[in-house]
C-alpha cells in the first residue's frame, strides 16, 4: 500500500484522486440541476416577467458597461503603444534619398552627351531652375542653361576633353554666353582643366572656369556657388 519511503502507492493514489474528481463533479452537477436551474428558471425568470422596464434598464445599463469596459480597454491599449516621449508621434517615414554626386571616372567614362546632362543634373541638385540641356549643333557655345532662385541666368559650357581647355575655346565661348544667351554668370567647366592662356583670358573677361579639382568638388556634393565663391567673387 505505502513505497518504502512511506509514501502512497502511486496506483492508489490516482484512485483517490478519481474518487474524489468524481464525487466534486456530482456535488457541482447537483447544484448546477438544482439550485442554480432553479434560480434561472424560477426566480429570476418571475423577476423579470414581473418587472419588464427594470429588467430592460438592468439589461442596457449591463451592455453600456460592458461598451464602456471595451472602450476603456482599448485606450489603455493605445497608450501603452504610444511613443516614449510625451506629445511626439511615432512615423516611419521614408529616408530621405542621398544626393546626386558622380566619381570622376564615371565623369570621364561619359559621352560628351552624356557629360553635359550630367552637369544639368548637378544643377537642379543644388537648387537650380528649370536646368536644360541645349548643347548639340547649332548651340552657340551653350550647353546647360538653368537660373538661380535670384532668378539670374547660368549659361554652361562643358568640356569634357582629354586635355586642358586652350584660350580660342574660351574666347569662343565668351563671345556668345552673354549677347546670344542673355548670361548673368557665363561658366565653363573643363574636364582636364586650362591652360595659363584660357585661365587668364577668363580672369578679364569675367567668365568663371570650373577645372577638375573645383569639378571634383562639386561631383562630390558642394554646391557650385559654394566651390566658386572659394576662389573668386560671383
Amino acid at each position: 500500500m505505502f513505497d518504502e519511503d512511506g509514501s502512497l502507492d502511486p496506483f492508489l493514489k490516482f484512485l483517490l484522486y478519481t474518487v474524489l474528481v468524481l464525487a466534486a463533479g456530482k456535488m457541482l452537477w447537483e447544484w448546477m440541476t438544482g439550485t442554480v436551474v432553479r434560480w434561472i428558471t424560477v426566480d429570476l425568470w418571475g423577476l423579470v416577467a414581473a418587472h419588464p422596464w427594470w429588467t430592460s434598464v438592468v439589461v442596457i445599463g449591463f451592455f453600456a458597461v460592458l461598451f464602456l469596459l471595451a472602450r476603456l480597454a482599448g485606450a489603455v491599449l493605445d497608450a501603452a503603444g504610444a511613443p516614449a516621449v510625451p506629445g511626439e508621434e511615432a512615423t516611419w517615414a521614408e529616408p530621405d534619398p542621398a544626393p546626386l554626386t558622380y566619381l570622376m571616372r564615371q565623369l570621364e567614362a561619359m559621352s560628351p552627351t552624356g557629360f553635359e546632362h550630367a552637369c544639368a543634373e548637378l544643377l537642379a541638385r543644388d537648387g537650380f531652375l528649370h536646368p536644360r540641356r541645349v548643347g548639340g549643333s547649332g548651340d552657340l557655345g551653350a550647353d546647360v542653361i538653368a537660373n538661380d532662385a535670384d532668378g539670374l541666368t547660368i549659361v554652361v559650357q562643358c568640356k569634357q576633353l582629354n586635355r586642358p581647355v586652350s584660350s580660342p575655346a574660351v574666347q569662343q565661348f565668351n563671345g556668345t554666353a552673354r549677347p546670344e544667351h542673355g548670361a548673368d554668370h557665363a561658366i565653363i567647366i573643363g574636364l582636364n582643366g586650362f591652360t595659363q592662356p584660357a585661365l587668364d583670358f577668363a580672369s578679364r573677361h569675367h567668365l568663371i572656369t570650373v577645372g577638375r579639382e573645383d569639378l571634383r568638388r562639386w561631383a562630390h556634393g558642394a554646391h557650385l556657388y559654394d566651390v566658386i565663391r572659394a576662389r573668386t567673387t560671383l
